[in-house]
């Protein structure tokens, strides 16, 4: 392995740490090494370590977040404690002048969230937050196209996540109260991605209308240590949101997690003379892509075509948001490693 691997702290070292950021940041073995990973409880901290010892040896486990950070030896730290603490984490990390990746949400006030933006400005410090929908290939494959305006201006998008969420997913090893309450709920855990796709294909929202309700006010948990148990929602598990982009155009997202299941299209986008629709599972590496295309020209077809080339990311869109951090670090790195020494260093990236 290479001796200049950029050196990663990680925050947090429960269930999203283990299923997602480690087998992306291990792929990356070559590049990456955890330096120091962090959990309040010590024994997750030491565990996460002892499991990451083939490619990150020498990782050693904190349960303070001050005392990691004051060890130094950090090129970027990942944030995946509870939504709820992000906030407060963030600002820890930004404040020691470190570069930060955080999973969602940034804060949970758009006051904390200006002060987190301003404070890695004032440090200097990369600051990036998921989801890291831009950065896939499906997404960056659609934007190319709505704005080529191939098939006109883009007036409508349609987006929905819709599941009984974390309290019923089997595989789901961590503690799923915390979902269905509030400062977390459908919008901020999964209903953000589709907003991050909305946004990066038709640009800022103006204007936001919505509802909420509690559809089904209590949970028995299938996974876990938790499971078993019953859990009450306090939060609404269904939301409704219309939205009104400044360029004029019109979106609506559900994000649900009082839902068995749905087959609805997970985003569809409405142009002129052409529908955009994304079937299957948004998580699907290879989800399929249809496109009706409605003109006035002989050689239209009006009819869906199903066996749309979009291009395919090999990692989902959790690992595809870590591996761009990891890629933004590895060149920021690589020049100032050249101010330095007056040399070209040759980068790892591949976006």
């Amino acid at each position: 392995m290479a001796k200049d691997r950029l050196r990663i702290g990680l925050v947090g070292c429960g269930d999203v740490a283990r299923r997602h950021y480690l087998p992306a940041l291990a792929d990356a073995a070559d590049r990456v090494r955890i330096a120091s990973v962090m959990d309040a409880r010590r024994a997750a901290a030491r565990d996460l370590a002892d499991d990451i010892a083939d490619w990150s040896p020498d990782a050693r486990a904190f349960d303070d977040l001050d005392a990691m950070l004051a060890a130094g030896e950090l090129d970027g730290v990942i944030d995946l404690v509870p939504a709820p603490l992000h906030g407060r984490v963030n600002q820890t990390i930004l404040d020691a002048g470190v570069a930060l990746y955080s999973e969602k949400p940034i804060a949970s006030t758009i006051e904390d969230a200006d002060r987190l933006i301003e404070t890695a400005r004032a440090r200097g410090v990369r600051f990036l937050c998921a989801p890291g929908e831009a950065v896939t290939s499906r997404v960056r494959w659609l934007d190319g196209l709505v704005t080529s305006g191939r098939y006109g201006r883009a007036t409508l998008a349609v987006a929905h996540h819709a599941d009984p969420g974390p309290a019923a997913w089997r595989e789901y090893t961590g503690d799923p109260r915390p979902f269905y309450r509030p400062g977390v709920g459908p919008v901020i855990d999964h209903g953000v991605y589709r907003l991050h796709q909305l946004t990066t294909i038709l640009g800022p929202v103006a204007r936001v209308q919505a509802m909420g309700g509690i559809g089904v006010p209590t949970r028995v948990v299938r996974g876990g240590p938790l499971t078993g148990q019953r859990i009450d929602v306090t939060t609404p598990d269904h939301v409704l949101i219309n939205l009104e982009f400044a360029n004029g155009a019109l979106g609506q997202l559900l994000a649900s997690f009082g839902t068995a299941a749905t087959r609805a299209p997970w985003l569809e986008v409405h142009l002129d003379r052409a529908t955009i629709s994304f079937g299957g599972q948004s998580y699907q590496h290879d989800s399929p892509v249809s496109i009706f295309m409605d003109d006035d020209t002989p050689a239209a077809q009006e009819a869906w075509t199903d066996d749309v080339d979009v291009p395919i990311d090999d990692v989902g869109v959790v690992e595809s948001g870590v591996r761009h951090f990891i890629d933004v670090l590895d060149i920021i790195l690589k020049a100032y490693a050249s101010f330095e020494d007056g040399r070209t260093h040759a980068t790892e990236t591949t976006f």
